[in-house]
Parts: structure tokens; sequence; C-alpha cells
């Protein structure tokens, strides 16, 4: 586990001071991280009779194609709201300083689903839950969730404490 933290940066002040950004490109950019990272992300929900994963944009949906084809499941994209297609059913959200809007097509999901949500980060936990609540407003079971990081000083677990939910590091 603490092998794969050597592959992320911490870029200071990004993108406003007093923030350490996560930089997950040098991960990305080593194909033996990479692959270990998405089989790491994957392993928890093996046996768990996964139909979809379902991937928040944007670098959710980096881990989500890997993810998906290693648990034989459909890849999901869930989006910032109009940039999907067809018809959608959204879900408004509060961050810090404002809020924001997941969209997934309508027709994504259904009580059949078995769903693992994947994101690269895990930090307060808001998008998180309401990712969660978007897709069981389609009928759907998420049989879990899976992040690459954790960031453990920011208490997103709190939100999510309901949910069985792997990450392969803990930045605290």
């Amino acid at each position: 586990m603490t092998e794969l933290a050597r592959y992320i940066r911490d870029v200071p002040d990004y993108p406003k001071p007093g923030i350490v950004f996560k930089d997950i490109t040098p991960l990305l950019g080593d194909p033996e991280a990479f692959k270990a990272a998405c089989e790491r992300m994957a392993a928890p929900y093996k046996d768990s009779a996964v139909t979809h994963v379902v991937a928040i944009e944007s670098r959710g949906f980096l881990f989500g194609a890997p993810i998906a084809m290693a648990l034989g499941a459909g890849l999901v994209p869930m989006r910032k709201a109009g940039k999907l297609p067809h018809t959608t059913t959204g879900i408004s959200y509060d961050l810090e300083y404002g809020t924001d809007r997941l969209e997934i097509h309508s027709d994504a999901l259904n009580d059949l689903s078995r769903v693992v949500l994947v994101d690269d980060v895990l930090a307060t936990g808001g998008t998180a839950a309401a990712a969660c609540e978007l897709i069981e407003s389609l009928g759907a079971t998420v049989v879990g969730c899976s992040f690459l990081m954790r960031l453990g000083f920011l208490n997103g677990l709190e939100r999510l404490r309901s949910r069985e939910v792997a990450s392969v590091l803990v930045c605290d």
C-alpha cells in the first residue's frame, strides 16, 4: 500500500493558498503503479456480484473503466450538470462554498443493479454521499465505494458511515 504513496505528488497552494493538492498524474504515468492501484481498488468487490461501476467526473473516470473491466461490470459515468446527452436524473448538494450538481442517465441503472462507486479522492464525503443517493434514487444498490485515496483529516468517512468504503491510500 505505502509503495503507491510515492507516486502521489503534493502541490502546495493549489488551487489556492493553504491547500495541498494531491496530484495523481505520476501514478497514472507509471503503468505498473496504475495497474496496481486499479487492482487494489477493485479487489474488495471481486465477489460482490457487481453489475455496474459508477465513476464520478472527472478523475474517477480514469479509474472507473479499468475497475469495471476487472469486475466484469458495466461502466456508468456520473457527470456535472448538462454534460450527458440523454435524459438525466440529478442531485444538487452543498459544497464548502456553494452548491454543485451531479447527473446520471435516467436509464443507466435499475433495481437489479449492484453498484460500486469509484472516485480518486474521498475528502469531505459530500460528493460521494450525494452520488450514492443519486444511484439509489434509480433503484440500484450501492455495494460499496472505492477510492484511490482518502484524506483522513477531512473526515469523509463520517458522511459515508453506513456504507462499505475502501481506499488504497490514507493521507492524514
